[in-house]
């Protein structure tokens, strides 16, 4: 049985994973506007991960004899003025993302809650896979600055790492 403080907690990472999915499916929007199809799909497939990270944590919630409660979500921005601020955005949203998981875990070993601390091991080592894969986009993005050939090679080429990261992806 959860606590009702680690209950709220929980809830509280539902909303932050569902805006996650929000935020790329924002980018990934933006992305496919500007013309870039490798990198609007490599968004699309982050923006659907995220909601399965969100129903990993809706089940886990109501199976532990809470209720997960689906919650107003903020709207996310819709421009993002280069390719190289937008991935800096995603990168600085990973690191609020582990930061968010970090503090759930310390509230699992207040409460005593060591299922829970468990069950978020998982998410502990998808946001370390996380927060490098968008370090090595950005310092890929960066590398290329304002060459439009490298943008070019980039959007194909980052339409090999969605395909690898969907195929190794979390299951619900």
């Amino acid at each position: 049985m959860l606590s009702k403080k680690l209950e709220k907690a929980l809830n509280d990472q539902i909303r932050i994973e569902a805006e996650s999915s929000q935020v790329y499916l924002s980018m990934a929007s933006w992305a496919e506007v500007q013309g870039l199809e490798g990198v609007a799909g490599f968004m699309y497939g982050h923006s659907d991960e995220e909601r399965l990270h969100m129903l990993k944590l809706v089940k886990y919630v109501n199976e532990r004899g809470g209720h997960a409660k689906i919650s107003t979500l903020s709207a996310p921005k819709t421009e993002f003025g280069s390719f190289q601020k937008m991935f800096q955005e995603l990168y600085d949203h990973e690191i609020f993302v582990s930061k968010s998981i970090n503090d759930l875990v310390h509230i699992c070993l207040e409460e005593k809650d060591y299922a829970t601390h468990n069950f978020l091991q998982w998410y502990v080592a998808e946001q370390i896979e996380e927060e490098a894969l968008a370090r090595t986009v950005l310092d890929k993005i960066n590398l290329i600055g304002n060459d439009k050939g490298g943008l070019y090679l980039f959007d194909r080429d980052v339409q090999l790492i969605s395909v690898e990261s969907a195929a190794s992806g979390p299951q619900p």
